[in-house]
C-alpha cells in the first residue's frame, strides 16, 4: 500500500486514526501493530511471514543475551541473529546475483531461482540488527513483550522505506509519548507537504527521467542524457524526501518522535557533507553498526601496530579509517542493491570521501568563501555521476550513458538547447524550476516558526489547497511509483 494512494488517504488512515484516538492507551500499541500488519499484509500476505521470523528471531535471541552469563554466550547469541536475518536478506536479494558471478567466473549454468523480493526487507532487517547490537552493548534491555518488539519492527509509518529507526532511540516511546492536538496538527502539516513532493514534484520529474532511460543507452543525444540524469536526480530526492516527510509526519500524529532523513543535501559543498545530509538515517547506521566496529577491531589489532611502525601514527591512522571506509561504502552500495552498478555507486562515493579526508578537503573552515561555489559544483557533479549508475538497469548501461554525457553524441544538432525531448513539455519545465527551488533551504521551518493569526490562516489556507491540488494529481495520474520500495 502505497501513502500516495487513495486507499491509504482515504480509507485506511482515517479508520487507523479514528480507532486509535477512541480507544484507551494500553490498547493503542495492539491498534497500531494490527495497522502495521494489515499494511504490510495488503500487497503480498506470503512475505508478512518473512517479516514475522525476522521478529522471531530478533526476541528470541536478545532475550538469549539478556540472560547469557558470560561474554562468550552473548556474542554468540547476538552474532547467531544478525547470521540469520542477514542470510534471509541475503536469499531474497543476492542469491540470483551470486548465481549470475559464479556462472561468468567459472562459465558454469547455474539456473536462476524465481524469486519476488519482500518489500521493505532490508529496512526492517537493519532495524532488527540495531535492535540486538544495542541490547548486546547495553543500550537498552531486552524486550519482554513480542508484540511491543513487533511494533518497532513493523510500525507502518517507517516499515517499507524508513527512517531506519535504531531502537535505542524509540524503545521509551512505546510505553511512554506524548499525545496532543500540536503533535497531530505538526504530523498531517508534515504528510500533506510530503505527499505533494511526491506525487507533484517527483513524479512530473520521474515521468522525464523515465522515458530517458527506457531508451537504448546509445541512442541518447548529448542533451537528452543531461537532461535525463538531472531529472531524475531531482525525483529521488523529491521521492524519498517527501516519504520521509509523509513517515515523521505519520508518526507524529501517533506520538513517536523520529529522526529527519534528509537536510537539503543538494546545497552541499563537499561529499563528505552531502552524505551527512542524505539518507541520514542510514548513514548513521552504517556509521554506528558498521564503521565504528571495524575501526575499532582495525586499530586493536596487529594491522595497526603495524602499520605505525611503518608509516608514522597519523598516516597509520588514515590508512585505517580508509580501509573502515572502503568496507562500509561496498556494504553501502551492495544494501542497495544486488548488481555491480549499485556496489559503483558505492565506491565512487567511498573514494571520494576518502579523497577529501586524506586531503582535508572536508575541512570547510579554512576554506576561502569564494570557492565555495566551485566546491558545490563539484559535489553536485560527482552526485550526478553516482546517480547514473544508481538509476541503469546495469553496469554496461551506465558506462554508455556516462559516454553520452561527455559528448560521445555531442554535436549542434543534438546540443542540450536543441534537444527535442516532447516529454519535456510547459509543464515539467514549471515542475522543473519549482523542484530547483525547493532543493534549497528557502522555506525551513515553515511548519514550526512562530506566527501570528494572519500567518496562520495563510499556512492553513495553503496546506488545505496544497492537500487537494496532491489528491487530483492521485486521481488523475497513472503514474506512482515509489523508489524506494525495491530496497
Amino acid at each position: 500500500m502505497l501513502f500516495s494512494s487513495l486507499t491509504f488517504i482515504c480509507v485506511f488512515l482515517p479508520i487507523v486514526c479514528i480507532v486509535y484516538s477512541i480507544v484507551s492507551r494500553n490498547a493503542q500499541n495492539f491498534i497500531l501493530l494490527l495497522a502495521s500488519i494489515i499494511f504490510y499484509a495488503w500487497g503480498e500476505p506470503k512475505f508478512l511471514l518473512v517479516m514475522l521470523c525476522n521478529i522471531l528471531v530478533c526476541y528470541i535471541f536478545a532475550i538469549r543475551c539478556d540472560v547469557a552469563v558470560s561474554e562468550f554466550q552473548k556474542k554468540i547469541s547476538i552474532l547467531a541473529a544478525i547470521v540469520i536475518n542477514l542470510m534471509i536478506l541475503g536469499y531474497f536479494k543476492y542469491l540470483n546475483f551470486f548465481i549470475e558471478n559464479i556462472n561468468a567466473l567459472f562459465s558454469s549454468n547455474l539456473s536462476f531461482i524465481k524469486i519476488v523480493l519482500p518489500i521493505g526487507i532490508s529496512f526492517y532487517t537493519f532495524q532488527g540488527i540495531s535492535y540486538l547490537i544495542d541490547v548486546y552493548r547495553g543500550e537498552c534491555s531486552a524486550q519482554k513483550n513480542i508484540y511491543k518488539l513487533a511494533l518497532y519492527i513493523s510500525l507502518f509509518p517507517q516499515l517499507v522505506a524508513g527512517p531506519i529507526v535504531k531502537y535505542r532511540d524509540i524503545y521509551e516511546q512505546i510505553d511512554n509519548r506524548v499525545h496532543s492536538i500540536d503533535n497531530v496538527y505538526y504530523g498531517l502539516c508534515r504528510f500533506v507537504m510530503g505527499l505533494a513532493k511526491k506525487v507533484i514534484i517527483a513524479n512530473s520529474m520521474g515521468e522525464v527521467a523515465d522515458a530517458v532511460f527506457a531508451q537504448n543507452a546509445d541512442s541518447l543525444t548529448f542533451g537528452q542524457s543531461w537532461l535525463g540524469i538531472i531529472t531524475y536526480s531531482l525525483q529521488i530526492y523529491f521521492d524519498f524526501s517527501g516519504y520521509s516527510d509523509m513517515a515523521i509526519g505519520l508518526c507524529a500524529i501517533f506520538g513517536f518522535k523520529i529522526q529527519e532523513n534528509f537536510n537539503y543535501p543538494y546545497t552541499s559543498r563537499t561529499v563528505s557533507e552531502y552524505w551527512r545530509r542524505w539518507h541520514i538515517s542510514m548513514g548513521t547506521w552504517f556509521r554506528d553498526y558498521l564503521f565504528y566496529p571495524i575501526s575499532r577491531f582495525l586499530y586493536s589489532s596487529k594491522i595497526s601496530s603495524v602499520f605505525s611502525k611503518r608509516f608514522g601514527k597519523k598516516k597509520a591512522s588514515n590508512l585505517l579509517t580508509v580501509m573502515s571506509l572502503a568496507v562500509v561504502w561496498f556494504a553501502t552500495g551492495l544494501w542497495h542493491g544486488a548488481g555491480w552498478n549499485f556496489i559503483a555507486w558505492g565506491m565512487i562515493n567511498g573514494i571520494f570521501i576518502m579523497f577529501e579526508l586524506l586531503t582535508g578537503l572536508n575541512r570547510e573552515k579554512n576554506r576561502p568563501i569564494y570557492l565555495n561555489f566551485f566546491f558545490h559544483i563539484y559535489t553536485l557533479m560527482v552526485e550526478i555521476v553516482c546517480f547514473v549508475f544508481f538509476r541503469s538497469p546495469d553496469f554496461a548501461y551506465a558506462l554508455q550513458y556516462l559516454r553520452n554525457m561527455l559528448g560521445a553524441n555531442f554535436n549542434l544538432e543534438n546540443s542540450i538547447y536543441s534537444t527535442n525531448y516532447s516529454q519535456f513539455d510547459v509543464f515539467h519545465i514549471g515542475m522543473f524550476v519549482i523542484a530547483i527551488i525547493l532543493c534549497c533551504p528557502f522555506f525551513r521551518g515553515l511548519i514550526t516558526c512562530k506566527k501570528n493569526i494572519i500567518q496562520n490562516i495563510m499556512f492553513n489556507v495553503w496546506i488545505y489547497i496544497l492537500f487537494f491540488i496532491s489528491l487530483s494529481f492521485i486521481v488523475g495520474a497513472t503514474y506512482n511509483p515509489f523508489i524506494y520500495f525495491k530496497f
